[in-house]
């Protein structure tokens, strides 16, 4: 039998996406999921939408912030009521490919890692490819994602019952890289990554990655606030951290024909 793999979806205000990004999970291949829509107080028509699939679809569960509370406390929320030997995290306006669970299981089931992630394409807000694509690195260690963000949050996957729910702190951005962090600390083997394209980024603009000064300040906090890293110790990081991104990671980003 299939082990369960749970997807956990943190919404907000997503009612021109959320359905195609349902749907991206509706037509896996590999059927024993269940999906965790966490919506976090919207304020458009995202709930009614969500809800229309919760109400047909038992592998469809729908849970709501009263007030919006942010992304993290949604993802723990969902890590909270999910019940799957496998959890995984989709965003809601990114896309799976297809194939995606398929591939990510058959890796978790071998033991050869707890945690698995892969290469995934940027699309923009029609869904349209933008010709970018971020190549997963083949292996991953819990040393070298204190140095970068190498797994793509809409790719990731991490074995529940081997390294238990994790939980991450209410930083304003990059909890996700602190959750990727902690996956590979408990692991006692490194993340292996899929080369082929498993998943879609939807660009948007004023993201993170556009604006660099943000990009500086939301890492160093990961380091401080996050990691509990003294203040020297964060800027040491910082300066690896600077390095791996203009050098390394810059590499791992193709332009598609």
């Amino acid at each position: 039998m299939q082990p369960l793999v749970s997807i956990i979806t943190p919404m907000y205000n997503n009612e021109a996406v959320i359905e195609e990004t349902i749907n991206s999970v509706i037509n896996q291949t590999y059927t024993n999921w269940e999906l965790i829509l966490v919506d976090d107080a919207s304020s458009d028509n995202t709930i009614t939408l969500t809800k229309k699939y919760s109400n047909i679809n038992t592998r469809i569960k729908f849970f709501e912030h009263p007030k919006n509370k942010g992304a993290a406390e949604a993802r723990n929320l969902g890590t909270k009521m999910a019940q799957g030997r496998y959890i995984a995290f989709l965003d809601a306006d990114d896309l799976w490919k297809e194939n995606k669970l398929e591939l990510q299981t058959n890796i978790l089931n071998t033991n050869k890692s707890d945690v698995c992630f892969g290469s995934y394409e940027h699309i923009n807000s029609n869904s349209q490819p933008l010709h970018k694509r971020v190549e997963a690195m083949h292996t991953l260690t819990h040393k070298k994602i204190l140095k970068a963000n190498y797994i793509g949050n809409l790719t990731g996957i991490y074995n529940c019952e081997k390294l238990g729910k994790i939980f991450t702190k209410d930083l304003k951005k990059r909890q996700d890289w602190l959750l990727w962090i902690e996956a590979l600390k408990r692991s006692k083997k490194p993340a292996i990554g899929i080369s082929e394209t498993i998943a879609y980024y939807r660009n948007s603009e004023g993201s993170l990655s556009s604006n660099k000064s943000n990009l500086i300040k939301h890492n160093f906090n990961v380091y401080r606030k996050g990691l509990g890293f003294s203040y020297i110790k964060s800027l040491v990081y910082m300066i690896q951290f600077l390095y791996e991104h203009l050098f390394v990671k810059t590499r791992l980003i193709k332009t598609l024909n």
